[in-house]
C-alpha cells in the first residue's frame, strides 16, 4: 500500500510541486491537497491521510494552529514546511516541540523546489514519517528559574548530545531538567540548518535552569552552559595547555556523511583532546552520525554512554547504532536520561 499524504499549502503552485514531486514515487500518493489550515481539518474528517505536508503560514488558519487541532483530535505524522526567515524558525521549533515529526525547508526561490536534493529530503522525510508513532503534545517547559541558579565554577565532565530527526522536542524533556548549579558543561549537535539551531536554543534556554545558546567561536565551554552547534558548522574544541579549558572552534570543513553539523565531528574532537571526564548520549534521530566517533571516546578516553531505547525514539537510528556496536552502558527511556545524567556527573 503506497503512503497517503495530504499537502497543505497556500500557494496553489506548491501545492502542484510538492505533489507532482511525492507522487512520482511509485511508495508515495497525494490523496488530496489543502489552501490552508481550516480546510484541512475540514478534509481530515473524511481522510485518513499516513502523512501530512503543513505549510506553516498560511491564510484563514495557520499551519501551527493547525498543527495544534491535528494534535489534539487526531494525532498523525506530520512535517512542516517552513521559511528560512527567524520567524519561520521559530515557528518550527514551536512545532517540533507540538509534535511535528519532522520539517523541510523552503528555497528561497520557490523554483528551486523541484531541484534534485530537495526533492530527495522530501520523499525520505514522508518515507520516516509514516513509520514514526506520534505522541501528543503535553507541557514540558517552565522547569527553570535563572535569576535564583548560581552556576558551579567547577567544571567536572563534559556532556557530549548527539540528536537528529525528533531531537528538538527530546531536547526539551532533557535539558531543562538539568539543574543549573551541575558542575558539567553540555555539548549538542542536532542536525539542523541555519538559522534553526539559534531558535532551538533561544527556545531551550528560556525553559532551562542551564544557559544555552548557539555555539560561538571562542566560547570557553563552561560549568552550567549548553552549546548548541550551528547550522552549516562542525563544532569542534581546543585544549588550551593540555589544561581542563576548552575553546570551541567553529569550521565549514567538508560535510561527513552529508552533516554539517558531524555528531561524528564532535565526538571525534573530544576525543582528541585527551579528557577523560567525558559522557556521551545518543538520542533519537535517522543514520548512524555520532556511532564512530563514540567508539573512540569509549576506547581512547574510556567515556561512559548513555543510549535512548527504541520504544521512546521518533526514530530510532542513532541510538540503534550505538547499542548494535556494543559501546552504550546503558540503555534507558528519553524521560530518564536526564536523571541518569546527573547521577553520572555526581559519580567523579
Amino acid at each position: 500500500m503506497p503512503i497517503k499524504v495530504l499537502v497543505v499549502d497556500d500557494s496553489a503552485f506548491m501545492r502542484k510541486v510538492i505533489s507532482d514531486v511525492l507522487n512520482a514515487d511509485s511508495e508515495i500518493t497525494v490523496v488530496d491537497t489543502a489552501r490552508n489550515g481550516k480546510d484541512a481539518l475540514e478534509k481530515l474528517r473524511l481522510l485518513t491521510p499516513d502523512v501530512i505536508t503543513l505549510d506553516v503560514e498560511m491564510p484563514v488558519m495557520n499551519g501551527l494552529d493547525c498543527l495544534k487541532s491535528i494534535m489534539k483530535s487526531k494525532p498523525l505524522p506530520v512535517i512542516m514546511l517552513s521559511s528560512v526567515t527567524s520567524e519561520g524558525a521559530d515557528a518550527t521549533i514551536k512545532a517540533l516541540e507540538w509534535g511535528a515529526i519532522d520539517f523541510i525547508t523552503k528555497p528561497t526561490n520557490i523554483f528551486d523546489i523541484g531541484k534534485n536534493e530537495l526533492i530527495q529530503e522530501m520523499i525520505a522525510k514522508v518515507k520516516v514519517a509514516k513509520n514514526t508513532v506520534v505522541t501528543p503534545y503535553t507541557h514540558f517547559y517552565n522547569y527553570g528559574n535563572k535569576s535564583e541558579v548560581i552556576h558551579s565554577r567547577n567544571l567536572k565532565k563534559i556532556v557530549a548530545i548527539g540528536t537528529s530527526t525528533g531531537g528538538p522536542r527530546a531536547l526539551q524533556q532533557v535539558i531543562p531538567l538539568i539543574p543549573g548549579d551541575i558542575s558539567a558543561a553540555f555539548v549538542i549537535v542536532q542536525h539542523m540548518p541555519p538559522g534553526f539551531t539559534k531558535s532551538l536554543a533561544t527556545r531551550l534556554n528560556g525553559m532551562s535552569e542551564l544557559t544555552v545558546k548557539e555555539a560561538e567561536d571562542g566560547d570557553i565551554v563552561t560549568a552550567g552552559c549548553a552549546y548548541i552547534a550551528p547550522g552549516d558548522y562542525h563544532m569542534v574544541f581546543k585544549r588550551k595547555d593540555r589544561g581542563s579549558t576548552l575553546t570551541v572552534k567553529l569550521d565549514k570543513n567538508k560535510a561527513v556523511s552529508g552533516h554539517r553539523p558531524s555528531v561524528n565531528v564532535m565526538m571525534e574532537s573530544l576525543s582528541n583532546t585527551g579528557l577523560k571526564d567525558i559522557i556521551g548520549v545518543m538520542m533519537t534521530g535517522m543514520g548512524a552520525d555520532g556511532c564512530e566517533g563514540l567508539k573512540k571516546l569509549k576506547l581512547a578516553n574510556k567515556a561512559s554512554v548513555i543510549a535512548q531505547n527504541e520504544e521512546s525514539c521518533v526514530v530510532y537510528g542513532m541510538p540503534k547504532a550505538v547499542v548494535q556496536a556494543g559501546i552504550a552502558d546503558i540503555i534507558v527511556p528519553l524521560n530518564q536520561i536526564s536523571n541518569n545524567i546527573v547521577k553520572m556527573v555526581e559519580v567523579s
